[in-house]
């Protein structure tokens, strides 16, 4: 490197002063006389170039530092902070990366992190709008748009890695249980820690068969361990899309993970109820679900389960009940009851809520929960709770039970002239909850009026 070079390399605007009375210097050769003017002009051309070089290099690297705008803060995930890769829709309206969201439910969570509401499912609905927004901001901007979280989840296997795979699966196949149950251990840890392989197991032919048969193998009905296992890498692979359709048309799958949520130990029947509940993000996987029988002993597990678990279970119940048919069989085996026994326990009183409140729109159900005493137990709630989503589910449903039943309107209109209770909530709770507590005191004034 020349002395220039080293100028320029540690203080540009030294470069440029240098360069500036060089020219000065030669400009003066140039006005004298001698055989040297030639030479001189010769080399205050190069200087010249040199300098406007310079300045052409340091305008560029101005207009880049300028060009470092803020990233609009719609387009930044709200639990990482970071640029979106792949933006998705939560229940609740809010959008996230895909990635970070998927984490955060994936750890049991069940309610959105902005807004703390409890999430009536967690489908993630892809948002293209803010994905091609983000897409014409990097392209205005000169930013290197990010790949999408969906492309790479394939990328990082490498051929050893799959020629681990086929290993598992073979030890799978072979009549040792100790070989049997080293690789359902592994395909649930692999399977935990790496969404790159539940791609390649979910699309490698035969591959989940060979994992389901595990549980048929009346030799391994005294290594509950092993069920364990398959049942966890069964919900490991249902959190990749394309697996929860892949795994419900297996005819095994469902029914092996009911049969564990029926016989299995409590980590067992936990990690089965989050399966089905993983699983139900797809419709047809609900009906499917509801068909063959899971709703019963979802219930049992909501009742007798230990808190993780009867949170996973109340969370499949909820996801299951958004289809109409289901709606039925969930009253048929008790989940009226459980849920209201829950929220009188004072346990699990969101989810339960969440649960009456979806089943609100089945005339049985709503006539259960008049049987049950579930006026007092919500206009309770509505009184004393600060949670503006319980105070919303509770006067949904209120509103259902005095649309089918009006002898309930007596108890609410005694709890309103004590307590005034639904007025506040029609004056201060969420949109929701004021529509419906304005719609049941209306029903109360035409009451009086006409009496």
């Amino acid at each position: 490197m020349t002395r220039s070079e080293a100028i320029e390399a540690v203080d540009p605007c030294a470069k440029e002063m240098e360069l500036k009375e060089e020219l000065q210097r030669l400009v003066r050769g140039i006005c004298g006389e001698g055989e040297s003017r030639i030479e001189a002009f010769d080399l205050a051309s190069k200087t010249l170039w040199a300098l406007k070089d310079l300045k052409l290099k340091r305008s560029t690297s101005s207009r880049r530092r300028d060009s470092v705008v803020p990233v609009p803060e719609h387009f930044l995930c709200p639990i990482s902070s970071e640029l979106m890769k792949d933006p998705v829709v939560l229940a609740t309206g809010q959008t996230y990366d895909r990635p970070f969201i998927q984490a955060w439910l994936n750890a049991g969570h069940r309610t959105c992190p902005r807004t703390q509401q409890v999430l009536s499912h967690s489908i993630l609905t892809p948002n293209h709008l803010i994905q091609n927004m983000i897409s014409k901001w990097c392209e205005d901007h000169g930013v290197e748009l990010p790949s999408s979280v969906l492309n790479s989840e394939k990328e990082g296997l490498t051929q050893k890695e799959q020629i681990h795979l086929s290993s598992l699966l073979e030890k799978i196949s072979v009549p040792s249980i100790s070989e049997q149950k080293e690789a359902a251990k592994e395909l649930r840890s692999l399977t935990k820690r790496m969404p790159s392989f539940r791609v390649l197991l979910g699309e490698t032919p035969n591959a989940i068969p060979q994992l389901l048969s595990l549980l048929s193998h009346k030799d391994l009905d005294c290594h509950p361990e092993v069920k364990e296992d398959v049942v966890t890498t069964i919900l490991n692979l249902s959190i990749n899309d394309n697996n929860k359709k892949t795994l419900a048309e297996n005819p095994q799958a469902i029914p092996l993970l009911m049969d564990a949520l029926k016989t299995g130990s409590m980590e067992t029947r936990r990690n089965s109820a989050a399966a089905l509940f993983s699983l139900s993000a797809l419709d047809c996987n609900k009906i499917k679900i509801g068909e063959l029988g899971a709703m019963q002993p979802l219930v049992d597990l909501l009742e007798h389960g230990n808190s993780i678990a009867r949170k996973d279970a109340a969370s499949a119940i909820f996801n299951l009940c958004m289809v109409h048919e289901n709606k039925t069989r969930a009253v048929r085996d008790g989940a009226v009851r459980v849920a209201l026994k829950t929220i009188i326990n004072q346990s699990l009183i969101d989810e339960s809520l969440a649960i009456l409140a979806i089943l609100s729109s089945n005339q049985q159900a709503v006539e259960e929960m008049g049987r049950c005493g579930a006026v007092t137990c919500l206009l309770s709630i509505i009184r004393e709770s600060t949670c503006g989503r319980n105070g919303e589910n509770s006067v949904a449903i209120l509103y259902s039970i005095c649309i089918y039943d009006r002898t309930k309107l007596r108890e609410i209109r005694e709890e309103e002239n004590s307590n005034g209770t639904l007025s506040r909530l029609a004056l201060n709770g969420t949109s929701r909850a004021r529509r419906k507590a304005a719609g049941i005191l209306e029903r109360l004034n035409r009451i009086i009026h006409t009496a």
